[in-house]
């Protein structure tokens, strides 16, 4: 149903008349507007910057055999991924203003690309942690949510909440494309094909960006997805970091950046920083074999995608944080029985989990990104990367923390566990964060000539 309304609001629409400045033209819609185009770009290099940045999962266990290191250390170059993908996305929101989002993600592209293929000449666990730590945390850090943020912003009125889950899924397609052949690549050939597999594909699309993704629609003449009026590019001015800076302390005075940030915080640690590092780790110890469980955890991605895009949908007429505290309690609820469901095969239980645990993935995205739009305004994007840095906090501290429970205790029962209560916290801030007066995250509109309606009011002047 909700691939049939998306193909829907893609077709046809009749002409209008769009003003642009004194004069005024025809536009015709009876082609694609630019903004799925856009928008199919950017899934395409979310896709890889998810893919690239899962690998360490299906390399813990080899490296390990290969080089002898504790997977706590190992962990630690997971970690500093995390970290560098989280806390490099304010600024790369900040860089595609100054410098446009075509050149900022070719950029990006080539350094994961460069971190990926370096590894297979790498002799230590601190070229391990320079390569796939920094180099690809950064790579993938400049592709992260902000960068979803800043699209669905400047080419989307309408529709904004589902474009926004659509891309967000772009993540765990990803997963979903690069962990089963990543994980069969290092069992038949080993690991070094697979990391030389992952700088190949991120070379791929550098091209493809150049080619298609366009920073502003007024670049072509044109109005947003949904809006009546040509919106002209803001000029490109300096201080990308000063402005990141200035917005994280200007939201930082109000109690919603806090819950927004803590409860993303939550999210990432009992998401990306345990399930996608550990997860692959705990089945192994349970006697399933690393392409089974690797299989189990694109089955995940693949929920995800439809899980995002029906939050998406949802986000868009429902509130947001209602949503939010009912995702985040679903997803503690079925990490504190995870421990029971690991076996040496795959059984009935352990799918459920993983279909259950999968549509909840990711899902608090949409509505987190709509909620930055109410409290944020101009600056959402911005700010945005800030609370997504905050997820990749907890995912890093998840990703290490769990690894020395692992080689302390012999298993990761009490990470489930915290990971899960955690989660009942996430679902309390949530339901804390007040709604502004005036505002509304996606408010009812008169319908517009374009795009049957317009959600315009959804991201309101700061």
């Amino acid at each position: 149903m909700l691939l049939a309304q998306f193909l829907r609001i893609m077709a046809v629409r009749p002409l209008v008349r769009v003003p642009v400045g004194p004069q005024t033209r025809r536009v015709s819609l009876r082609r694609l507007h630019p903004a799925w185009v856009v928008a199919a770009v950017a899934f395409v290099a979310l896709v890889g910057a998810a893919g690239f940045r899962a690998t360490p999962s299906v390399l813990l266990h080899p490296l390990h055999e290969e080089f002898g290191w504790p997977l706590a250390t190992i962990s630690v170059a997971v970690s500093v991924n995390l970290l560098l993908f989280g806390l490099t996305a304010p600024f790369a929101a900040a860089l595609m203003d100054r410098f446009g989002i075509r050149r900022v993600v070719a950029a990006a592209l080539t350094l994961v690309a460069a971190g990926s293929g370096l590894t297979v000449f790498m002799r230590t666990s601190a070229e391990l942690i320079l390569c796939w730590g920094v180099l690809v945390g950064l790579g993938t850090g400049s592709m992260a949510l902000a960068f979803v943020a800043t699209v669905t912003g400047r080419w989307f009125v309408h529709r904004r909440g589902l474009v926004t889950g659509v891309l967000t899924a772009g993540g765990a397609a990803g997963q979903l494309v690069f962990l089963p052949l990543l994980a069969n690549l290092v069992e038949a050939y080993g690991w070094r094909t697979a990391a030389l597999v992952v700088a190949g594909s991120a070379l791929a699309v550098v091209p493809l960006v150049v080619w298609l993704l366009r920073d502003h629609p007024a670049d072509l003449g044109l109005p947003p997805y949904g809006a009546t009026e040509v919106v002209p590019a803001p000029p490109r001015t300096g201080g990308a970091a000063s402005r990141a800076v200035r917005a994280l302390r200007t939201a930082a005075r109000t109690p919603a950046f806090w819950l927004l940030a803590g409860g993303f915080a939550i999210c990432g640690a009992s998401t990306n920083g345990l399930v996608g590092t550990h997860f692959i780790p705990a089945a192994h110890d349970h006697g399933m074999t690393e392409t089974t469980a690797a299989g189990l955890l694109a089955l995940v991605g693949l929920f995800d995608i439809a899980g995002t895009v029906a939050s998406g949908w949802l986000t868009d007429r429902f509130d947001s944080r209602v949503l939010l505290a009912v995702y985040y309690a679903l997803r503690g609820a079925s990490l504190l029985v995870l421990p029971s469901l690991f076996a040496d095969s795959l059984r009935p239980n352990m799918l459920v989990f993983v279909i259950f645990y999968g549509l909840d993935w990711i899902a608090t995205v949409p509505p987190t990104v709509a909620l930055c739009r109410e409290y944020f305004g101009a600056d959402a994007a911005v700010v945005f990367g800030w609370v997504f840095a905050a997820h990749q906090v907890g995912a890093a501290i998840a990703a290490t923390g769990a690894g020395l429970v692992r080689d302390q205790l012999g298993n990761y029962d009490l990470a489930w566990y915290a990971a899960g209560a955690l989660c009942a916290v996430a679902a309390v801030f949530s339901i804390l964060l007040r709604r502004r007066p005036g505002r509304t995250t996606e408010p009812a509109a008169p319908a517009a000539p374009l795009a049957g309606r317009s959600e315009a009011a959804a991201a309101p002047a700061g």
